[in-house]
């Protein structure tokens, strides 16, 4: 029974509730870092680290934070993680550090994050959190590389830096803003099409 509740709440953060393309959660990352399939990759993983952690952490000391405090406290235990990732990225991962920049510092008030520990890890016990931060986690991943990659492949004729087609005929609109809100539509219609079907 728990193993099959484990697995429905790390499901549910692919399809169900996938914070990109259902519960539209996340919209300023989604849009400002998905440039490129490896902009959102990195992204995605580094908030799906930030949320496994912090769903852990807030479940595991929820009954020691008073409720006056519960917000701020969640805040700060989810800058710890979001330290973590950045210092790591910085060290180790410079070019996409550089390429995400403000982005990174920006996970700490992800309405995704924050949620999840209000709604779900606040309320739950430490390995159902662990599996909703997995799932909800490797969901907004998912979406952000798929909204990076189309994005990429469309407006530069290259996937993953990796050249597809010759760049003059990738259409430069899709590298641009436009392109991120034209190309979401289009993926939250089709996600929404196969989720019903």
């Amino acid at each position: 029974m728990k193993q099959n509740r484990a697995l429905q709440t790390f499901f549910n953060g692919l399809i169900k509730e996938n914070p990109v393309f259902v519960l539209m959660l996340g919209m300023c990352p989604t849009l400002g870092t998905t440039s490129t399939a490896l902009n959102g990759l990195g992204m995605g993983l580094a908030t799906t680290f930030v949320l496994f952690c912090s769903n852990m952490a807030i479940s595991a000391l929820k009954q020691f934070i008073p409720d006056q405090v519960r917000i701020p406290a969640f805040i700060v235990i989810i800058a710890t993680f979001v330290t973590v990732v950045q210092m790591f990225m910085e060290a180790y991962l410079p070019a996409l550090y550089e390429s995400l920049g403000l982005f990174i510092p920006l996970i700490v008030v992800n309405c995704i994050v924050l949620g999840r520990a209000e709604s779900f890890a606040a309320k739950n016990s430490v390995g159902l959190s662990f599996f909703d931060g997995v799932g909800i986690g490797l969901g907004f991943t998912l979406g952000l590389t798929l909204l990076g990659a189309i994005r990429e492949l469309a407006g530069t004729g290259k996937l993953f830096s990796l050249t597809i087609y010759p760049e003059e005929y990738g259409a430069l609109i899709f590298v641009l803003a436009p392109g991120a809100f034209i190309v979401l539509g289009y993926l939250i219609a089709a996600f929404n099409k196969i989720r019903k079907a």
